[in-house]
């Protein structure tokens, strides 16, 4: 017999396999093993996470008595029994009421889970530390292949990568302040391969419990992305009052049946959506015809999404030329007082006047009549079929800033029209991941609350939502480093940073291709010591050749003034010392051998 103890419960394993008696007529017991077919995730449950506010003693997360408020998650949108989607994945939260079972402890658990896609994602958390396992995933075709799975502590993790954050923590005694968190965690799977199980990992009696609430198959589809933006911060706005957005985007990969992503990325509530719509741009905020409605969840109008998740709309017939001018309406019908932004639009999009109701179906433009230069809660516009997409991940650089407002010319939009005006390669989609003011290696925003930064999460903490998770992603270009040297980190943490990105990308498969970062001497931090750590990881990338990343791009050497390598060629500066202008942008567009971006080539 094996006794241990999760929460307060006692389970005990029994074999009914004895060994060979021994010299005294004797059994000894084997240790047990979890059954090896495959059961449904909740026929494991063996821990109670959520009790009711009304019966706080209820549950016993992590074996202290202390576990989440049902109201809390409740408030959160996160309701027992909902689907949210996270990192593109929809996972379905246990149906459970508060108190009973609601997720199991990793330890070698056979879980039947169907589905053919990219990545595995969990619904996770850690008690008594970081938890960590391997397992491991069985196809229908007799193939396996194994994990690695990291549940973050569910008080102390991470905020940046946390799925959703809840204010208070249940025990015996009554309610105290928290936090407590919940983590959705990706792990790669095989290509074309259809998952029949999932072996979880095995218990670490020396380490964190790794509690597992729901697990799925992400599959992004035959899809390609015609425009993206990432989720700068979260931040005040309004109030928004039933009001109405209408955002202006520009499509680099056409499609004759189009989607959309909305994100409540880094919320802490969740945000209704009554009516959307997709149109061709006319002029100004009007149509050029009367746009199409969308809808969610098949056929839904509107929908809810909870805090930290997203929603895709239902796949339409519309057609989406390459390189025009989108008009997506979202209306808002309650009070917004708050919304995750993509900062730097470097566009000027649309807002109704308080209490017009829904304008999502209006043609004409006369109901917008404030503007504004932040995308809130549209993250994408994918069309259907294509041959994929390529992300740019970047900072103000690859946003756009200081490039001309309205006009497209950032240099992905570069990249995009050069895909899109040749035949001889696969006409891929460039979907722009910049945020103005972002790090690789440290957080600019937290990742949770609002606040006025909005440089974002560091590359390696949103390269899940904004690069793996995105639609039928080939090829991921990294150009970015400028403002962690600029802010006093080393070159080799950098380096450091670069190289777990890469790993992180070659694990789903992808192809990743550097750049080196571009001199910005008379910018008033750019200082020698800054010089200096550019040119170390500059060094690094130059002399990669293919150990760490698939290929490389010298940005450097296409904006440098070769007479003054430090600082920007002055035709190419936009005035700042630090930012390309127009021609800067265009010539770094124009620089990359699209050859270098295919799929498979080194």
């Amino acid at each position: 017999m094996r006794v241990r103890r999760w929460g307060t419960a006692l389970t005990l394993l029994l074999t009914a396999t004895a060994l060979p008696a021994t010299g005294l007529g004797t059994a000894i017991a084997a240790p047990a093993r979890p059954s090896p077919r495959p059961l449904p995730l909740a026929r494991h449950f063996d821990n109670r996470a959520v009790s009711d506010n009304s019966a706080p003693g209820a549950a016993d997360f992590d074996g202290a008595g202390r576990s989440l408020s049902a109201q809390d998650l409740a408030a959160a949108g996160w309701s027992p029994g909902s689907a949210l989607t996270l990192d593109g994945t929809r996972l379905g939260l246990p149906r459970t009421a508060p108190g009973a079972p609601d997720n199991v402890v990793a330890d070698g658990q056979a879980v039947a889970v169907r589905g053919r896609g990219e990545a595995l994602t969990f619904l996770v958390a850690g008690t008594g530390g970081t938890a960590a396992g391997t397992g491991t995933v069985h196809y229908r075709d007799g193939s396996r292949s194994g994990y690695e799975l990291t549940a973050p502590d569910w008080r102390s993790g991470p905020l940046s990568t946390k799925a959703v954050t809840l204010p208070h923590l249940n025990a015996p005694d009554g309610q105290s302040a928290g936090p407590a968190r919940l983590y959705a965690v990706t792990v790669p799977l095989r290509a074309g391969r259809e998952v029949a199980s999932v072996v979880l990992p095995m218990a670490d009696e020396s380490a964190g419990a790794l509690h597992v609430f729901a697990m799925a198959v992400r599959d992004t589809g035959r899809r390609t992305g015609s425009w993206a933006a990432s989720t700068a911060g979260y931040r005040a706005v309004g109030p928004w009052t039933d009001r109405t957005l209408r955002l202006v985007v520009h499509s680099g990969a056409g499609g004759p049946r189009a989607r959309i992503r909305l994100a409540n990325t880094f919320a802490g509530t969740p945000v209704d959506i009554g009516a959307a719509s997709i149109a061709l741009r006319g002029a100004g905020a009007a149509a050029d015809r009367g746009p199409t409605p969308l809808t969610f969840g098949r056929g839904q109008t509107g929908t809810r999404i909870a805090a930290g998740a997203e929603a895709f709309s239902d796949p339409v017939d519309f057609t989406v030329p390459a390189g025009a001018d989108l008009l997506v309406s979202i209306h808002l019908p309650g009070t917004v007082t708050a919304a995750p932004v993509h900062q730097e639009a470097a566009q000027l999009s649309y807002l109704s006047t308080a209490g017009s109701g829904d304008r999502t179906a209006d043609a004409g433009g006369t109901a917008f009549p404030e503007t504004m230069t932040v995308w809130p809660f549209l993250t994408g516009v994918d069309v259907e079929g294509g041959p994929g997409s390529i992300v740019a991940l970047g900072d103000s650089i690859t946003d756009g800033v200081k490039s001309t407002s309205g006009t497209n010319r950032r240099w992905p939009d570069v990249l995009a029209r050069r895909f899109q005006a040749q035949h001889t390669l696969p006409r891929y989609g460039v979907l722009n991941h910049g945020i103005s003011a972002n790090r690789i290696v440290t957080d600019r925003y937290p990742g949770d609350g609002v606040s006025t930064d909005t440089g974002g999460v560091s590359a390696q903490h949103r390269l899940e939502r904004d690069v793996l998770a995105q639609p039928s992603v080939r090829t991921v270009v990294v150009f970015e480093g400028i403002n962690d040297v600029r802010w006093g980190t080393s070159s080799d943490e950098v380096i450091a940073g670069l190289r777990a990105i890469a790993r992180r990308v070659h694990e789903r498969g992808l192809r990743v291709v550097a750049a080196t970062i571009a001199p910005c001497e008379g910018y008033p931090d750019c200082t020698p010591a800054v010089e200096a750590r550019r040119q170390a990881v500059n060094a690094f990338l130059r002399a990669d050749a293919g150990a760490v990343f698939d290929a490389t791009l010298d940005f450097d050497a296409v904006v440098r003034d070769p007479q003054r390598p430090q600082r920007m060629l002055p035709a190419y500066d936009s005035g700042d010392h630090l930012h390309p202008g127009d021609a800067g942008l265009k010539a770094l567009g124009e620089s990359v051998d699209l050859r270098k971006l295919l799929p498979g080539r080194r």
